[in-house]
């Protein structure tokens, strides 16, 4: 398969494309898709309560976060692939040239940066979750207590995805970021679930 826009593929093709063996799409890309379906599913809830003033503007940040979410899982999956080449290239080289290793280095510190945006993007999709299920048409909350549900899994996904690219001590500032995007995701996902019960 060829194409580098996964808007392109089918969901078939995309899932087999998912599990192939391959670089990319992999653990980022999934989490952004995972926001970006999420992100939908918030915007569909606003868009059923038409009663609801400001369902219209909570569609537009849904569908804003959902486009941002599907670029980043493009973005995610070049950086990665960028990232683990050189990290095969670093692995298979005899050179000790601090040169080849800063450059390693700068390609990991790019695929964590998609992550880190995504685990946010999971934050504010479970945000707008919460007012489309305290604000929308009732017969929807389920369906908004799922969004926060996903858009959680994607935050924290992308959390550990962050971790683990950078290598990083629990105080670097991106990783205490990604870790509160997925704290906030999921604190979020548990109160609309008890909330609708």
């Amino acid at each position: 398969m060829t194409t580098d826009d996964y808007r392109e593929l089918t969901l078939g093709d995309l899932l087999d494309r998912l599990s192939a063996n391959g670089l990319a799409p992999g653990g980022g890309s999934a989490a952004a898709l995972t926001v970006a379906f999420a992100a939908r599913l918030v915007a569909m809830v606003a868009r059923c309560s038409t009663v609801w003033s400001d369902a219209t503007g909570v569609v537009a940040q849904a569908n804003a976060i959902g486009e941002r979410a599907v670029e980043l899982a493009h973005t995610d999956g070049r950086v990665w692939d960028e990232a683990l080449t050189a990290l095969r290239d670093a692995e298979a080289a005899e050179s000790d040239d601090p040169r080849k290793g800063f450059a390693l280095e700068q390609k990991l510190e790019a695929a964590a940066a998609a992550p880190l945006e995504i685990a946010s993007l999971g934050a504010d999709t479970a945000q707008l979750a919460a007012l489309a299920g305290e604000r929308g048409e009732p017969t929807y909350r389920a369906d908004a207590a799922a969004a926060a549900a996903l858009a959680a899994g994607g935050a924290s996904a992308a959390a550990h995805l962050v971790r683990v690219n950078l290598g990083v001590r629990s105080s670097d500032p991106r990783l205490l970021r990604a870790l509160a995007s997925e704290n906030a995701a999921h604190e979020v996902a548990a109160r609309l679930r008890e909330s609708h019960r």
